[in-house]
């Protein structure tokens, strides 16, 4: 199993009131860390939408352990959990690089489709992709 590390910096703009990063502020870094993994891999999320496959959400969850406060340094882990040829499962972990915290856990579910939306067997259909994904699950 491959495990990418994405890094950020907490900006201004992504933290509430009360100084701490707001919750919807989770997701973007999960897509950011996700696009990061898939391009480490050899593709890209635009080359597999002009090949016919998009990967739309199915499911997300994210559970709040610890607050990101303004320029906290944080690493985004994002690994496959669970994968077949009409799906991927994608866990990550938000840690604090100072003190190496765990502060947010998270999971995206996609399954992969055609530009009719349509849920296609990628490893029929594109074999190419499924031999680069398999590779790092």
């Amino acid at each position: 199993m491959y495990i990418h590390e994405a890094k950020l910096k907490v900006r201004y703009v992504e933290t509430d009131q009360m100084g701490v990063v707001h919750h919807s502020k989770y997701y973007p870094w999960f897509e950011m860390a996700r696009g990061e993994y898939i391009t480490k891999i050899g593709m890209t999320y635009g080359g597999m939408e002009e090949e016919g496959i998009m990967m739309p959400v199915l499911e997300s969850w994210c559970k709040y352990i610890d607050g990101a406060k303004y320029e906290d340094e944080l690493i985004i882990k994002v690994w496959i959990e669970e994968m077949n040829p009409v799906k991927m499962v994608f866990n990550y972990h938000v840690v604090r690089e100072e003190d190496n915290k765990i502060i947010a856990k998270g999971s995206t579910k996609h399954t992969f489709v055609d530009k009719n939306f349509k849920i296609v067997n990628i490893k029929k259909v594109k074999p190419e992709m499924w031999e680069k994904l398999e590779k790092i699950y």
